[in-house]
């Protein structure tokens, strides 16, 4: 446990709460999160998880736009539920990218954990990526990747950040209640 790892979780924990909020502040602090856990994953030998927060800070500046602009006609973007097609389309992805980072990590690197890592980042990146569009289902995939990043994170020790994905854990469950209201009423939350 480090007071960096402490930081990172306060900071990750108001991120993803504006996130299940709607609010557009859950983009500029989720980048000052994804720098501090970098680091973080990097002191753990986690680096997967250490190059997928380089990635969160790119879909960050993205979703950050998509949210203000991506709606029709360049309005806000509104909360949509994930076509089947893209749903095949998002599971491939996250297939392939699972196993090939996996063995990528397995044969180059000390990584401790090479394809769970491999396979939580690469399904977080898929999740994340949905909150970037508003897609409803984000919350339902990362309420499975959080319940298995719990056990890794406590399997490494890392107990303030086993702690913060259980509280992800439940902030994904409400984020999914409230986003599925808000597509249901047709509107944004306030932001």
């Amino acid at each position: 446990m480090s007071h960096l790892e402490l930081v990172a979780a306060i900071v990750g924990a108001i991120s993803v709460y504006l996130s299940v909020r709607q609010n557009i502040w859950s983009w500029p602090t989720g980048i000052v999160n994804v720098i501090i856990y970098a680091l973080v994953f990097y002191d753990a030998k986690l680096y997967a998880d250490m190059g997928l927060q380089v990635v969160y800070a790119a879909l960050s500046i993205y979703g950050w736009y998509e949210w203000l602009y991506g709606g029709a006609n360049k309005t806000e973007l509104h909360v949509s539920r994930t076509s089947p097609r893209l749903w095949v389309t998002l599971g491939a992805i996250a297939l392939v990218g699972s196993l090939a980072l996996g063995f990528f990590l397995r044969s180059t690197t000390d990584a401790a954990l090479p394809f769970m890592d491999a396979s939580l980042s690469t399904t977080s990146l898929v999740a994340q990526w949905m909150m970037t569009r508003k897609k409803l289902e984000n919350w339902l995939v990362w309420v499975t990747v959080d319940v298995l990043y719990v056990g890794m994170f406590l399997y490494k020790h890392l107990n303030i950040t086993a702690v913060l994905y259980a509280v992800f854990l439940g902030l994904a469950i409400r984020g999914y209640i409230d986003w599925r209201r808000s597509l249901r009423d047709g509107v944004a939350a306030p932001a």
